[in-house]
């Protein structure tokens, strides 16, 4: 049971009809998540930074590499949007989120995004060694700033009990139903 109302179009005052019209522009559709932030504008562009990040990130690990690292931080948080949402890029783009092929950049990141969420006081070292290993400081700023929201994400689609998008319901684990 969604705790919080979506926000609907047709009732919508111009400045929130701008954001979804952007939204719909840039992405097709709009999901349920920003649907509920947009009934505070200012929280909505907050959340919105998740995109200026992923575009940071995906020019110097790809994007299957961040749908993975984003899948083992929603999953890590028991976040059933989110981690569906990324269990559907990774089917569709012909991945098993399940059991996935990883490069070790890739292996990396999944494990630094689970001990993220596990204890984040107790990552492992080796996890520190290898990321230095691979990345600069800046960009392992970027992906600890990434990691930040999109567990920032996960809590808010969990406390406001945002309900799954229809589109994503084919996508759910098994354990998930």
């Amino acid at each position: 049971m969604c705790y919080l109302p979506l926000t609907e179009y047709d009732t919508a005052d111009e400045a929130v009809k701008r954001e979804y019209d952007d939204q719909i522009s840039k992405h097709g559709r709009i999901t349920n998540m920003k649907r509920t932030l947009l009934h505070n504008i200012p929280a909505f562009h907050a959340y919105m930074q998740w995109y200026t990040l992923k575009d940071l990130i995906v020019s110097f690990i790809g994007e299957r590499a961040l749908s993975l690292f984003s899948y083992a931080i929603s999953s890590g948080n028991h976040c059933l949007v989110c981690s569906t949402f990324f269990r559907k890029i990774l089917i569709d783009s012909g991945d098993n989120p399940d059991n996935p092929s990883l490069s070790d950049t890739e292996k990396l990141l999944m494990d630094f995004g689970k001990a993220i969420c596990v204890n984040p006081h107790e990552i492992p070292e080796i996890i520190y060694e290898d990321l230095k290993k691979l990345f600069n400081t800046e960009q392992i700023v970027l992906l600890i700033a990434f990691a930040g929201i999109m567990s920032a994400t996960n809590l808010f689609n969990t406390v406001a009990k945002v309900p799954l998008d229809e589109i994503l319901y084919d996508y759910k684990k098994i354990t998930d139903e």
